[in-house]
């Protein structure tokens, strides 16, 4: 039976380069060998379809189909010898079993050529699957950057590099490290999907990192110098006299690194914390206390 490949893939003659591109896609979605592992119909129909395909992207193999050329594999047809042909050519008798074939060898070729022009031994060159693996990294990992290695099923080990500021659900594509491609062709990707574990007191918003930071009552009060820790180390910050809870400070170029050089800031919320051991000095100092002006600190509250 003579293959067509319009019919395989169910477009008209007429049909444009994209909507043959289309059809071939929605076949493939269906019969892909890797979509159905061990299912020799689907394989031998994929093949089919990609042969059909190959023919049909071709605008000058597509021609020649059309001019009737070549068959629905892509082979030249051979050349229809009529009686005529024979007349007073001294040739043997054409109506003999060997007719329009010539010797064995050439048969066989001819034969042989028509079901090897698929390539590879009728294995098409298929660009192998991505790879799909997900990497969990603690919050400065993340914002650091650096590498990281993924153990495979089969117990070797992917190398990853993590960039600059590496966003929770963000995926890292490596070229060719995916499935290994079909006769030749080209192997798929690994696609690493990042998922960033929080941190006990850093938080991500954006291109700034938020932190709650304690402070003590004297240091509220007086105002005072200290030590406060960002994702690259501890940097000195002043906290000014007469600093209250939720007071927010600003540290420039400390936050999340960008693409174009820049950086967020760090948000820093101070936060006034009494002794955890109760200190009869300062509950003296407190009962004493006479403030030159009274306070109402609920007043927007309406209470």
């Amino acid at each position: 039976m003579a293959i067509d490949p319009y019919k395989i893939l169910g477009v008209d003659k007429t049909a444009t380069q994209d909507e043959i591109q289309k059809a071939y896609r929605k076949l493939a979605k269906k019969i892909h060998p890797d979509l159905n592992p061990g299912n020799k119909k689907a394989e031998e129909q994929f093949k089919e379809v990609a042969s059909a395909y190959t023919l049909l992207s071709d605008e000058v193999k597509r021609k020649q189909f059309d001019a009737g050329e070549i068959d629905g594999l892509g082979a030249e047809k051979p050349r229809q010898n009529y009686y005529r042909d024979y007349a007073d050519a001294g040739t043997a008798n054409p109506y003999t079993h060997n007719a329009g074939f010539g010797d064995d060898d050439d048969f066989f070729s001819e034969l042989f050529r028509r079901q090897g022009g698929r390539g590879g031994g009728g294995e098409f060159k298929m660009r192998g699957q991505d790879a799909r693996y997900q990497l969990t990294l603690d919050f400065l990992s993340a914002i650091n950057g650096g590498k990281q290695s993924i153990t495979l099923p089969d117990g070797s080990k992917l190398e990853v590099n993590i960039p600059l500021g590496c966003r929770d659900g963000q995926t890292l594509r490596l070229r060719g490290k995916g499935q290994v491609g079909r006769g030749g062709g080209t192997a798929g990707d690994a696609l690493i999907e990042i998922k960033v574990a929080p941190h006990k007191f850093f938080q991500r918003v954006g291109d700034d990192i938020r932190v709650d930071m304690p402070i003590t009552l004297k240091e509220a009060v007086l105002g005072a110098k200290i030590k406060v820790p960002t994702s690259a180390g501890s940097v000195s910050m002043t906290v000014p006299k007469g600093a209250n809870t939720g007071t927010v400070l600003r540290l420039k170029g400390q936050g999340v690194a960008r693409a174009n050089g820049s950086q967020g800031d760090q948000l820093i919320t101070l936060k006034i914390m009494l002794p955890t051991v109760p200190d009869t000095s300062l509950e003296k100092f407190i009962s004493e206390w006479q403030p030159t002006t009274e306070q109402n600190p609920r007043e927007s509250m309406g209470v």
